[in-house]
């Protein structure tokens, strides 16, 4: 199995600002060793998780600790009602007959 570095972040935000936070968590750049980010939110929009792929836990950790991640959140902040976030490791399962 290739091991992947995942960090899952979920939100729930206020009640009709799902644009407005979408706008305010997009980075403004890539970070160093990001891969890919995906965002899934519920069909009320009042619930919504952050999935991205990095090189390594180190990687992720200096976007966290950076100072234009401290900026975004600060961002963020004015829609998050509740907030969860946890680092992973693991890797893709192989499904029979695929």
């Amino acid at each position: 199995m290739e091991q992947r570095f995942v960090w899952v972040t979920t939100r729930r935000i206020k009640p009709g600002t799902l644009h407005e936070f979408e706008r305010a968590w997009r980075p403004g750049f890539a970070p160093d060793g990001l891969h890919r980010a995906y965002a899934y939110w519920t069909e009320d929009g009042h619930e919504i998780t952050g999935v991205s792929l990095w090189d390594s836990q180190e990687a992720c950790d200096a976007w966290r600790s950076s100072e234009a991640e401290r900026s975004r959140r600060e961002t963020m902040a004015p829609f998050v009602v509740e907030e969860t976030e946890a680092f992973y490791q693991g890797g893709e399962l192989g499904l029979p007959g695929r």
